[in-house]
Parts: C-alpha cells; sequence; structure tokens
C-alpha cells in the first residue's frame, strides 16, 4: 500500500472513532453528571472538527506540486495541525472553567457503573486507533497524523483519569480535580501540536541526526571532495535539501553531473520523500573563507 493512501486511510479511521467515541461518552455523561466524563465528551467532539479538517489538509497536501506551487501543496498539513492546536486549547480552557465550577458547586456521580463500562470501552477503541496511527507516522512520517496521534495519546490519559475518578465516585472533589489534570495536559498537548507546525511553517532545520547522516552519505559518495551551505526544511510528508558539492577542479561537465546524481540516488534511497538540489563547485574554493565547509577528514 502506497504511503499516501495510507495516510488517507487513518484519517478516515480517525473520523470515524471520534464519532463513535463521541456518541458512546455523551450517552454516559447524560446518565452520570460526571464532570471527567465530559471532558472526555467535549475532547471528542474537537476530535471530530480536528480529524475532518485532517482529512482535507491530506487530500490537498497530496495534490501534486503544479505550476504555481512548484513545491508542492505540503503546508497544508502544518497549517491544519496549527489549527487544530487553537481548537484544543479552547476546549481545554472550557473545560478549566466548567472544572472550577464544580469545586465550587460539587454534583455527585450518579451510575458510576454505567460510566466506567463506557470509558474503559472508549480506551480500549483510541488504543486500537493511536496503534494504527503509529503504524502509519513509522512508514509516512506524515505531520498531519503525528498531531492527530498526539491528541489522541492524551485522550488515553484522560480516559484513565475518568475511570478512576468514577471508580472513587464517593470522593466527590476528585471528579472537578481530575477533570483540571485532563484541561491541563490537553493543553499541553496543543502546545506541543503548535510548535511542531509552526516549525515546519516556518522552514525549520531538518533533526540533526538526518541532517548529519546527509552529510556521512555525501562525503563517502565517490569523487566526493567536500560539500558546505546545507539547508534542509520539511513540507507535510516532503522533505528538501539543497547544499553546495564540492568536487575536482578538472572533472568534465558530465563527469561532474554522474557523480552528482549518484549522491542524489543515494540520499532519496534512504530518506523517503527527499528532494535534493546541488549546487556543483570547484574544491579549489574551500579555501574560500566566505564558504562553511565540511570536507572528508
Amino acid at each position: 500500500m502506497n504511503k499516501a493512501r495510507l495516510v488517507r486511510i487513518a484519517t478516515y479511521a480517525s473520523v470515524v472513532i471520534a464519532s463513535l467515541l463521541l456518541l458512546l461518552k455523551f450517552y454516559a455523561w447524560w446518565y452520570t453528571s460526571s464532570v471527567s466524563i465530559l471532558a472526555s465528551l467535549l475532547d471528542s467532539a474537537i476530535d471530530i472538527a480536528a480529524s475532518i479538517m485532517i482529512v482535507i489538509a491530506v487530500q490537498i497536501a497530496q495534490t501534486p506540486a503544479d505550476r504555481e506551487h512548484r513545491f508542492g501543496h505540503g503546508n497544508a498539513e502544518p497549517l491544519a495541525a496549527l489549527a487544530q492546536s487553537i481548537f484544543i486549547a479552547g476546549s481545554a480552557i472550557y473545560l478549566i472553567i466548567f472544572s472550577i465550577e464544580r469545586f465550587i458547586y460539587p454534583h455527585a456521580i450518579t451510575s458510576p457503573d454505567l460510566g466506567l463500562i463506557v470509558m474503559i470501552i472508549s480506551l480500549l477503541v483510541t488504543l486500537g486507533l493511536l496503534s494504527f496511527q503509529r503504524y502509519v507516522i513509522q512508514k509516512t512520517q506524515s505531520t498531519a497524523i503525528k498531531s492527530d496521534s498526539l491528541h489522541y495519546l492524551s485522550d488515553v490519559l484522560a480516559n484513565i483519569l475518568v475511570i478512576i475518578s468514577l471508580w472513587l465516585s464517593a470522593i466527590e472533589w476528585l471528579d472537578p480535580l481530575l477533570g483540571l489534570g485532563i484541561a491541563a495536559w490537553i493543553f499541553y498537548s496543543a502546545i506541543q501540536i503548535a510548535i511542531e507546525a509552526g516549525n515546519q511553517l516556518l522552514d525549520h532545520e531538518l533533526p540533526k541526526p538526518m541532517r548529519e547522516e546527509i552529510k556521512q552519505i555525501t562525503l563517502t559518495t565517490s569523487h566526493v571532495r567536500g560539500m558546505n551551505d546545507l539547508r534542509s526544511y520539511q513540507s507535510g510528508p516532503n522533505k528538501f535539501v539543497q547544499f553546495d558539492l564540492e568536487l575536482d577542479d578538472n572533472l568534465t561537465l558530465l563527469e561532474s553531473h554522474k557523480i552528482t546524481e549518484n549522491v542524489t540516488q543515494r540520499l532519496k534511497a534512504k530518506f523517503a520523500d527527499l528532494d535534493v538540489m546541488i549546487h556543483q563547485e570547484p574544491a579549489s574554493l574551500k579555501n574560500d573563507p566566505s564558504h562553511h565547509k565540511w570536507g572528508k577528514h
């Protein structure tokens, strides 16, 4: 199965699961009046809106490059993830206000056993979706699925806290306290999503270990004398690198081209969805102080 299709399936699964969880949790909240279940219910409602937005963003991101978007449409993914973080933060703030109100005006939980059953089912379903998303991330490195997965990871913690709250339902203050804890975790998740999305939208460099591996592969390619001015960024699932390749001054244009192609193919074989842009330059320029170089040692 190709990566684009795998990402699309993951987005559809997210919408379906979020809708199922919303119905289950609404049923449980209606009969228990638990603020913790309401917290989880609100999170599921946000999940649906965010997941639908991710579906649309992934479809846009997978649109092939055209004359007006020569580098593709990959930034649709981090843009959707950034918007998702705002939704998530909003739900967390609402939950904090609601939990504080319950501290002031306590409300006993009714039918805790029913709530326990529903939340255990929700936990198992969420764990199943999270496992599938982890698999998709490993295969595709999709930013949109990463942000969605981070949110569902917070759902797992939230479900566990709700289960604890229902199990100890006799302690009235515990329910709103755990509601505050869930809200804090949701808000933290929103910040993490926003940071990662913002880094991509601002063309943040690829992770240092990856850049070091790019240097190592390039510098161990036959006939390469050195490299300099490595730049990189990620746009959705697509990664871009560009650098100057130092070659022997006396090579023909054809020979230089073959070496460059060899470097490009080695890098693409190692990293999926990598776009490589290389400028060739004479190795004699290595003593030029205006160049920042990584030569072979």
